[in-house]
């Protein structure tokens, strides 16, 4: 079965009720799949906490102290979007353990596909700064943990969230072992993201940067990123394929929004099922990263995990 990652820690990160990155993020989504029915097709996993071993592989120490120290000391904020209060270290770590867990059990065989619903997010966490409301870049740890502890050699990150992943780019740029392919609406926030941007050195390439205008139809979009898939992730031939899942360029995205609707994601995610299946048997972990209309995120979520359950059967 399709494995899904959910724990109430994660509502207990809190920046405010006006804030967009708020926990009834998480609680329509669990409730969509509840009384869609999808809830019963999936196996729930624990998170664990990521160590911070785990964590600095990706983040510097002084870095993951910072956040230590700042959790239980009342909102604290690293940037004018993004804060640490009092249950964040735990969120944190155990959004990117949770990303960790799902990890183990997909190398263990015990399932090929997962959803991560986590929180806070993490494509814009940079080694040593949070930012974009994001703590610990959730995905960049679990491509580390695969190559430093599953021993694989080729990582495949695709990053459909409106906002470019700058902290996952920055990650990689110089990494010819890690693929990272962005859709994003361009330009926009955090103002990284150019076409030009393709990796330095012998990762020259293994960045591709496909920025959009707000203006951008779907069939442009939709057409973009299966080239995208094709041309790039195909030929790269990963071990193992992540998702960085923002739902935040839906049409009606608040603080987003690249012409999307929510059953878009199932075409989506059955091309990129279609091409983990030939060549990561079928090995696909799914993140949460945006996505603000709290219905439209929902649903488009619903179409998302369902066509991850169809990729999981079709492996069988």
């Amino acid at each position: 079965m399709t494995l899904l990652v959910y724990d109430e820690i994660y509502l207990k990160h809190q920046c405010g009720e006006w804030h967009p990155e708020r926990p009834e993020r998480l609680q329509y989504i669990i409730s969509k799949l509840e009384t869609s029915g999808l809830i019963y097709k999936l196996r729930r996993v624990p998170p664990r906490a990521a160590s911070k071993q785990e964590l600095a592989l990706v983040h510097t120490k002084s870095y993951i102290d910072q956040i230590e120290r700042l959790s239980g000391n009342g909102p604290q904020w690293l940037d004018l979007d993004t804060c640490v209060s009092e249950h964040s270290w735990e969120a944190a770590t155990k959004a990117a353990g949770g990303v960790l867990a799902a990890c183990d059990e997909v190398l263990r065989g015990t399932a090929r596909t997962a959803f991560c619903a986590v929180r806070p997010p993490g494509h814009h966490a940079t080694p040593a700064r949070g930012m974009g409301f994001c703590i610990f870049n959730n995905v960049a740890i679990a491509a580390r943990y695969l190559q430093s502890f599953a021993g694989l050699s080729r990582i495949a990150i695709v990053d459909w969230d409106c906002h470019h992943g700058n902290g996952t780019a920055d990650t990689f740029y110089h990494d010819s072992s890690v693929l990272y392919v962005s859709l994003h609406r361009y330009p926009f926030y955090p103002g990284s993201g150019s076409e030009s941007d393709v990796g330095e050195g012998t990762a020259k390439g293994t960045t591709l940067n496909i920025p959009l205008p707000g203006s951008a139809s779907k069939v442009e979009y939709l057409k973009k990123y299966e080239d995208a898939i094709d041309s790039a992730l195909i030929p790269f031939r990963p071990q193992f394929v992540l998702i960085s899942a923002g739902f935040d360029g839906l049409a009606v995205d608040p603080i987003g929004g690249l012409g999307l609707e929510s059953q878009d994601f199932a075409s989506m995610t059955r091309k990129l099922s279609d091409a983990a299946r030939d060549c990561a048997g079928g090995r696909i972990v799914s993140v949460l990263e945006g996505g603000y209309n709290l219905d439209a995120l929902a649903e488009a979520v619903r179409f998302h995990v369902g066509a991850l359950i169809d990729g999981e059967e079709a492996c069988e």
